[in-house]
């Protein structure tokens, strides 16, 4: 049975139909990726599905006594008291039975012996539910769930109303995980966590007994978790089992299959349309028209739509020499004596891939900067090889006047005309009227829109690269992976996107501490990591695969007693048919048997006597049946 369950669902904003006609069911146990391009109505499903927002047509069923949680992109943590106090709310009944345990406690020293004992006898009973219900540990998972989602010891008690937007976010995610809902909703729920903070929360919902919908654009997050993916694209919704690279296999082989199909109905289409034209009078006009009317009734297959996604050309014009960077006693920072990062020596070879890795606040960025020259070094020397040329993408477009219109941006980059820039600026998702939009009003993927342009432009041998895919929707992150693995220059690349990092880097350095570690593939780095963090990879996958192997149980366990209820309900609904029959005849019978008294046929009497003492021994038979298959039920 659905946990939830929408039919026919069409939402529009204004005169713009968001989707339409969408139907879909949501199982327990199934953790479900919500996955499309920017704008194409992931939060308004979300939305909808969680009671927030109403559908212009169509029907959402929840289950009775459903327990629904739900992350918003943006949520309003309200209340009052501190952060703490906010999730000790969540276990107000343990702390009714804490406070209820405290006062038998008294009672239990009391000098009368019968109220003494009667206090010790309800003591030792809620005792153990307590005990039973995690009273003895929720405050220590109030504090692993604070800690792991990034809040310090001493943020505990900060007041609600202090909160920043992204504390706030992470606040009610710490509830929600705390309360155990049977469905939780989330929206972006890694945005405003660290790579630490992302990799806990993947680590809790790995086994999370609940039911999970997840947007994010977190790949790598989305492949550990999910085991279903939806994919909302044109205003309808594609289902696919397993993860999300098993969906990537899976849509291609499907729109290669649609498209084949479309092809096919295509070439029907023109030979049919060929032959009515050619016989449509004559001897074979009867056959031509009828091959017209079932060419009017023919189902049309729909082409292959594509997510309209940025169309990236990074290509560098001129070849480096062999060595494009060499560092020596490096000393990257912003206060002479106290460096962030230091690294003795290290060298990138042109064609090289590497990922530089680490903490929030390790010096990443830093170390790009001090390569543009933009900050000095502290100490060391940073040596570029011959022909070099350095192309920058930084986390934050600050270099982006926010004064100017996009078009603008590209004309002063070195674009030659108006026509020019327009249509390079499609290629990067800006069309009609959004060229004149000014960069200071544009979202966090637009900027980064832009700011890819511009790099494009430049034609760079060397990328320095910090965060590109930060704010991109998932098909712009496929895409732009797929030319940063073509580039034919070299790359270094500061990410928190592990998919990408795993997908191209051909060597990993690694923050640690203020050093920094090197490692040639990402499978050593993340068996580093992985150690690092408090057990080895081997034995964390056993860990995984053995939380898998018990959530797979338990939802075998689930679909078998589901069914067990279906044959129930089945039995029940069957006997209870019989019963109604059996009793119309008992009635009917008994208005014969009294017809028949009164006109004294007694061999008639006999006759209906026997078939009623037969249907009202088998009725009794049904009702105890009936009645031991509803108790079962219950």
């Amino acid at each position: 049975m659905a946990l939830l369950s929408a039919h026919h669902l069409t939402k529009y904003f204004g005169a713009d139909r968001v989707f339409h006609d969408l139907s879909l069911n949501v199982h327990p146990a199934e953790r479900i990726a919500l996955v499309g391009s920017n704008g194409c109505g992931k939060s308004t499903l979300l939305d909808i599905l969680a009671g927030r927002l109403e559908p212009d047509e169509g029907v959402v069923h929840r289950a009775a006594q459903l327990r629904l949680g739900y992350l918003p992109q943006t949520p309003d943590f309200g209340g009052s008291g501190t952060l703490w106090q906010a999730m000790e709310r969540v276990f107000s009944t343990l702390q009714a039975q804490e406070a209820t345990l405290r006062q038998l406690e008294r009672q239990m020293a009391s000098p009368d012996a019968q109220q003494a004992e009667e206090a010790m006898i309800r003591y030792g009973e809620l005792l153990h539910r307590f005990e039973e219900a995690g009273g003895f540990t929720y405050e220590a998972r109030i504090g692993q769930t604070l800690g792991g989602l990034g809040f310090t010891p001493q943020e505990f008690h900060t007041p609600l109303a202090h909160l920043s937007g992204g504390e706030q976010t992470r606040a009610l995610l710490a509830r929600l995980l705390l309360e155990e809902p049977d469905l939780l909703l989330l929206d972006e729920p890694t945005n405003h966590l660290d790579l630490a903070g992302i990799e806990w929360l993947e680590e809790r919902l790995q086994r999370w007994r609940g039911t999970l919908i997840i947007v994010a654009h977190d790949r790598a997050f989305l492949d550990a978790i999910a085991d279903h993916v939806w994919e909302l694209a044109h205003g309808k919704l594609d289902t696919y089992k397993g993860n999300y690279s098993r969906y990537l296999v899976l849509r291609r082989e499907r729109r290669e299959q649609q498209h084949a199909a479309y092809l096919e109905q295509q070439r029907h289409i023109a030979e049919t349309e060929a032959y009515i034209r050619r016989y449509h009078s004559g001897q074979r006009s009867a056959e031509a028209k009828g091959r017209l009317k079932r060419l009017e009734r023919l189902e049309r297959i729909e082409d292959v739509k594509h997510e309209a996604t940025i169309n990236i050309h990074l290509q560098a014009t001129l070849r480096s020499g062999d060595l494009v960077l060499r560092l020596r006693d490096l000393q990257v920072g912003y206060e002479p004596g106290q460096p962030l990062l230091t690294i003795p020596k290290a060298e990138i070879r042109r064609g090289a891939r590497v990922a530089l890795v680490g903490p929030n606040g390790s010096g990443k960025t830093t170390l790009l900067r001090t390569l543009m020259r933009q900050i000095p070094p502290l100490h060391g020397r940073i040596r570029l090889g011959s022909a070099v040329q350095i192309g920058y993408f930084a986390q934050v477009q600050a270099h982006l006047a926010p004064e100017q219109t996009v078009i603008d941006t590209l004309l002063q980059a070195g674009m030659d005309s108006l026509a020019e820039s327009r249509s390079f600026l499609a290629r990067y998702g800006f069309r009609g009227d959004e060229v004149f939009k000014k960069v200071g009003v544009l979202s966090g993927g637009e900027r980064a829109r832009v700011a890819l342009a511009l790099l494009t432009l430049q034609q760079a041998n060397f990328l320095l690269l910090d965060e590109p895919t930060n704010h991109l929707d998932l098909p712009s992150q496929e895409t732009l992976q797929e030319v940063l693995l073509h580039f034919n220059g070299t790359l270094l690349l500061v990410s928190h996107d592990r998919y990408l990092v795993r997908a191209i880097a051909t060597q990993v350095w690694a923050v640690d501490g203020d050093r920094l570690r090197r490692f040639d593939d990402y499978p050593a780095y993340e068996a580093w990591h992985q150690e690092t963090r408090g057990g080895s990879s081997e034995q964390r996958q056993k860990e995984t695969a053995a939380r898998e192997a018990e959530r797979r149980a338990k939802v075998r366990e689930q679909r078998a007693q589901r069914r067990a209820v279906e044959r129930q309900q089945a039995h029940l609904a069957a006997l209870e048919a019989e019963i109604t029959a059996l009793e119309t005849r008992q009635r009917e019978l008994g208005v014969a048997l009294e017809a028949a008294g009164r006109a004294q046929e007694s061999s008639r009497v006999v006759k209906l006597g026997v078939e009623y003492r037969r249907v009202t021994e088998k009725l009794d038979r049904l009702l105890e049946q009936w009645a031991e298959v509803a108790e079962a039920a219950l």
